[in-house]
Order: C-alpha cells, then sequence, then structure tokens
C-alpha cells in the first residue's frame, strides 16, 4: 500500500497548488509542498526497511491495467504497477530525501518571487514523474516517467521566461533531448517486437534466454536505448542542453543535476542489465561515451567564469564516470557514486545558490573574491561539497569513485585506455575545483556591496543535512549484489596492482598542489571585466569555453541546413498541395452558384438538355 501512495503525494501537492495557488499563502504553499516531499522521503525509509524484510527482496504493487499491446500472435498487458527491489530502493531514497532538502531550501530561497506557487507545483510534479520513472514495472510506464522529466525540465528551466534566454534554453533543453527520446522510443518497439513483452523482469529474463552473446537484435536495441540515455544524461554527443540549463533557478539546477533528471539514462542502462550484458560492444560505446564525456566536461570546466555552469560541466562529468562504470560491468559502483554524487553535487548548488543570492546575483567567479572571508558558514559548507566532488579520502566521493576506478584496468569491456581516462578525469576535476575555490573565495574582494547571509534556519538545515551526507554517505554502499547477480555472473575478481591504487588516491592531490602554484595570480587581481579579457584568451581557451565547439559544429551541420531549406520552401509545398484542393473544391462552387440563378428558362434548358444527353447515351 505505501509503495503506491509514494508517487502520490506529491501528485496532491501539484494538484491542489495549481488550482488553489491564488488563494495560498507562502506558508500553506510551502507546507503542502515540503511537506508531500517529508512525506516522501519518510515513506521511501519505511519501504527500504520492508524490503530488506521481504524474502525475495522485492515488493510489488498492482494499481490497475492501463491497456494491451498486441505482436500480432498473442497480447501483453500494460500495467500500472510498481516494482521496487535494491535498484528502485536507492533511486526512490535519493530522489524522495535529496528532494526534499531542495524543496525546503527552494521555500525559502523563492520566497519572494511573485511565481512562488507555480514554481513549488513543478518541482513537485518533478518528482512525481522521477518517482513513476524509477518504480515503474514496465518500460510503458517508465516511459511515461522519462517524458514526464523532460516536460518538467522544460517548464523549471525556462520558469523565468520574461527573458528570451531562459526561454532559449528550456527549449534547446527540450529539442536536444527529445532526439534521445525519439531513439528510445524505436528501441522500445523494436524490443517488443522481438520479446513480446514490455514488463521488465520479464524482458531481462527472456533476452537472456531466447538470444547469445553478440546477436545483432540486441545490439541494435542496446544502441538505440544508449540513445535515449545520452540524452536524458547529458552524455557525448547529446550534452549541449546541460551548460545552458543553468538559466532556471538555483534549486531547478540542484534538482535536475542531483537527483532527478539526469541520472535516468544511468538507471535505464543499470535497469536492463540483462539486456546489455548481451552487447559487449555496445557496453563498450558505454564506457568510451562516458570517457569521452567526463574529458570534455573536464576540460570546458577549467576556463568557465560562471559558478552555476562550472558545477553543470562537473556533473557532465561525473555522469561520464557513472557510465563509464556501467560500461565497465561495474555495475554497484556506477550506481553508487550517483548516490553520493546526489549528496555532494546538491550541496555545491544550494550553496552556490546562497552565495549568489547574498553576492546580488552576481555569478562571475572573478568579480567575486574572498567569499571565504564574508561568507564563512556558506564557504565552509562549499569546501565540504569540493573535497568530495575532489575524491579525497574519506569523503563519499572518494569511496564511490575509487570503486569505478578500481573496477577499470581488468574489465573485459574497460581496459587501460579507460582506466587511464578516468585518472586524467580526476586530475581535471581537482584542478577546476581548486581554481573555482582559489578565484573566487581567496584573495581581495572584488566587490563593493554588503553580502546578504543566510539568515533562515530551513536554508541552513538543507544544507547542513547535505554536508553531513556528503562527507559521510560512502559508508552507506548499497548491496546491489542481488539485481546484478547475472551481469555480473562470470567475471573474475581480479586483484589490481597496488600501484593503481596509489595513482587514484594521489591524482586529486597533485591537482591541488599544482592548483596553488598555477593560480595563484588570481588571488591578487584587481576587479574586471571577464568579458572584455576573454577577447585576449587564445583559440584554445576560447574552443573550451564553448564547450569544445559542439554547439557551433551542430550549427553549421544541421541548424543553418534546416533554416536554409525552410527559406527556400516558405510558401510551404505540402500546404499549397492541401491549398490545391480547396481551390478545386472552390471551382465547383462558384460553378453551382452561377448556375442557381433562379430563372426558370436556365433550368427548363439544362433539364432538355440532360434528357436528351440521357437518351441519347441509353440508345448508343
Amino acid at each position: 500500500m505505501l509503495l503506491s501512495l509514494l508517487p502520490f503525494y506529491p501528485l496532491i501537492s501539484f494538484l491542489l497548488i495549481i488550482v488553489l495557488k491564488k488563494q495560498l499563502s507562502w506558508w500553506q504553499t510551502s507546507v503542502l509542498s515540503v511537506g508531500t516531499m517529508l512525506l516522501c522521503a519518510i515513506t521511501s525509509l519505511v519501504l527500504l526497511n520492508a524490503l530488506n524484510q521481504a524474502p525475495d527482496g522485492v515488493i510489488t504493487s498492482h494499481l490497475w491495467r492501463w491497456f494491451s499491446l498486441s505482436d500480432g500472435d498473442s497480447f501483453a498487458s500494460v500495467n500500472f504497477s510498481f516494482y521496487l527491489d535494491a535498484l528502485s530502493a536507492v533511486m526512490i531514497c535519493v530522489v524522495s530525501c535529496i528532494g526534499f532538502l531542495i524543496h525546503l531550501f527552494a521555500a525559502f530561497y523563492m520566497k519572494e518571487d511573485e511565481n512562488f506557487g507555480r514554481f513549488m507545483a513543478y518541482m513537485n510534479l518533478f518528482i512525481v514523474a522521477m518517482l513513476i520513472l524509477v518504480l515503474a514495472d514496465n518500460l510503458v510506464l517508465l516511459y511515461l516517467g522519462w517524458e514526464g522529466v523532460g516536460l518538467c525540465s522544460f517548464l523549471l528551466i525556462g520558469f523565468w521566461y520574461q527573458e528570451k534566454a531562459n526561454v532559449l534554453a528550456a527549449r534547446k533543453a527540450f529539442i536536444v533531448t527529445r532526439i534521445g527520446d525519439t531513439s528510445m522510443a524505436i528501441g522500445l518497439f523494436m524490443l517488443f517486437n522481438a520479446i513480446g513483452s514490455v514488463n521488465i523482469v520479464e524482458v531481462n529474463e527472456l533476452a537472456t534466454a531466447q538470444w547469445q552473446v553478440g546477436n545483432n537484435d540486441a545490439y541494435w536495441i542496446c544502441l538505440l536505448l544508449l540513445g535515449g540515455a545520452v540524452g536524458k544524461s547529458a552524455q557525448l554527443p547529446l550534452q549541449t542542453w546541460l551548460p545552458d540549463a543553468m538559466a532556471g533557478p538555483t534549486p531547478v539546477s540542484a534538482l535536475i543535476h542531483a537527483a532527478t533528471m539526469v541520472t535516468a539514462g544511468v538507471y535505464l542502462i543499470a535497469r536492463m542489465n540483462g539486456l546489455f550484458i548481451l552487447s559487449p560492444q555496445v557496453m563498450n560505446y558505454v564506457a568510451w561515451i562516458g570517457a569521452s564525456t567526463l574529458l570534455l566536461a573536464g576540460f570546458a570546466a577549467l576556463v568557465q567564469s560562471d559558478i552555476k555552469r562550472v558545477l553543470a560541466y562537473s556533473t557532465m562529468s561525473q555522469i561520464g564516470y557513472m557510465m563509464l562504470a556501467l560500461g565497465a560491468g561495474a555495475w554497484s559502483a556506477g550506481i553508487f557514486h550517483l548516490m553520493t554524487h546526489a549528496f555532494f553535487k546538491a550541496l555545491l548548488f544550494l550553496t552556490a545558490g546562497a552565495i549568489i543570492y547574498a553576492l546580488h546575483h552576481q555569478q562571475n567567479i572573478f568579480n567575486m573574491g574572498g567569499v571565504l572571508k564574508r561568507l564563512p558558514f556558506e564557504s565552509g559548507l562549499f569546501i565540504i561539497g569540493l573535497i568530495c566532488l575532489m575524491a579525497l579520502p574519506g569523503t563519499s566521493g572518494f569511496f564511490s569513485k575509487e570503486a569505478i576506478i578500481g573496477q577499470l584496468w581488468s574489465s573485459p569491456t574497460g581496459g587501460q585506455a579507460l582506466w587511464w581516462c578516468a585518472i586524467i578525469g580526476a586530475l581535471l576535476t581537482s584542478i577546476y575545483s581548486c581554481r573555482l575555490f582559489f578565484i573566487a573565495f581567496l584573495g581581495k574582494e572584488r566587490f563593493s556591496y554588503q553580502v546578504e547571509n543566510l539568515a533562515s534556519k530551513g536554508l541552513k538545515a538543507s544544507l547542513i543535512i547535505l554536508a553531513v551526507l556528503s562527507l559521510f554517505g560512502g559508508f552507506l554502499a548499497p548491496d546491489l549484489s542481488v539485481v546484478f547477480a547475472k551481469a555480473t555472473q562470470g567475471v573474475s575478481d581480479v586483484v589490481e596492482p597496488q600501484w593503481l591504487h596509489a595513482v587514484a588516491i594521489a591524482t586529486p592531490i597533485v591537482g591541488i598542489v599544482f592548483s596553488w602554484f598555477y593560480f595563484s595570480k588570481y588571488r591578487s587581481v584587481e576587479p574586471m571585466n571577464y568579458q572584455k579579457a576573454e577577447q585576449h584568451q587564445n583559440s584554445i581557451v576560447r574552443f573550451c569555453f564553448s564547450g569544445l565547439g559542439f554547439d557551433r559544429l551542430y550549427e553549421v551541420l544541421f541548424i543553418k541546413p534546416f533554416v536554409f531549406i525552410a527559406r527556400l520552401n516558405k510558401r510551404d509545398v505540402v500546404d499549397q498541395l492541401v491549398m490545391s484542393f480547396t481551390w478545386y473544391i472552390g471551382l465547383w462552387r462558384d460553378v453551382l452558384i452561377y448556375s442557381q440563378n433562379g430563372l426558370m428558362r436556365w433550368y427548363a434548358a439544362a433539364f432538355a438538355i440532360g434528357l436528351v444527353c440521357f437518351i441519347g447515351g441509353w440508345l448508343l
């Protein structure tokens, strides 16, 4: 019963706030929105405890029969049913608990916004869609939640729609992710046609029973599902929407980048592990896409001036680690990193939001400086998030990232090249994290206004809880051995050489030392206009600043040709064809109007002519 209610708590809140938002005060709206998220968090923890006591490690809940699908020979029922195992339990705990803390922060952070009710309603709806996605027992219901989070991201990224840039960012996110969603939809059609079922457990079992490793159908289906995953999780080549998604309010960035949308692609591949293990080639693609994305995002983050864009590229990079883990067969490690990343990335985004608010919405790190001295509480929490992001020993990020790196070297679908990519990515993470800290938090102040410290206990409480989870979340490693038992069957447990672990541990420390000397010059710079300084940067810096030129590439390859064809076809050939039918009908209308003139001699003559034609034709 509790499992059935979980997504309906925020759904009821969403409906009430949308209908009554003009009558509800800030306090009433906050109680509804944040209170239902607290119910979700408590229910998730209760379900986690119940799952541990379940004899088969699974809890199911059937609500109603939705519709039936036919493959020509048989029918498959598509039910509105939920399925809870260890994997989905991790996801609902992350979504509900981190989502509650983000909602609590948002209730105070967005208090003065005139559309506060609409904002909190959208946030609740986002949670509804994500819970449906991770609890769905079939792929059709999962796809419903998948599209739901896409819609909510569009609404939240473009929440401040009065500014054109925000609307363009929301549209870009919606269109780019639709490309991946189309790929996923085609893959689901092919999967049903080949297997005859959309139930996730049945699909994994039937695919393993019917197909051998390397099966061609499995290859194409997995490749199409991977297309959906890279779109939703902002991986190469559909990663361009994520940095622009910073146009939304900061709590939106925390929700999208920490607990919900960007992890959906990782969850999809992990959920369909029984299918993906049948195509080692696609798993190798997953690993290389993850490795390429983490390096691309790392280089881009090195030169960003907006504090939120640095964190956005960081998210892209950390999701790359998760994809790298899944592709290398380190299933549990990938999900473990998903969980710890939610802790420290939510902390980083929310703390960044508090700093931006205190500095009167200043986001350029080159216009900050001395933040550590002026905002010690927020700065201390931000430092905790950074050391977890850098995976310093003892932090949650260290345990999960080390678990990934430790399995790459000897993985059949991983290997030494991918191990080195992960190490270089860790070095880049350390460098851009230190760069951000040294420029924005140390040195002399580069602003002249009075800062506004956090006054709300709700804001502070949510940040402190996230900081504790970020530091000690590594001790909450989930046991997913049952979920991934078949996926890890036959994989040898090779003991890695000790020097590999030593290199992995030393890498972030090397990055810190390098950054201290290289970025020390920025600690004493005078107030500056970074946009002017950017013009004097070399071409490599500008290339990295633009996200390695992918937006420009897609503009040349796709946008400009499409606009050119649209201009050539500005009168719309298809529309003109339809209009020709209108002209034809209109012509006969005019003929009939002309013939119906009310003159009896015309009618008599027409009748006589018609009669003569009829008789003549009959006689012939």
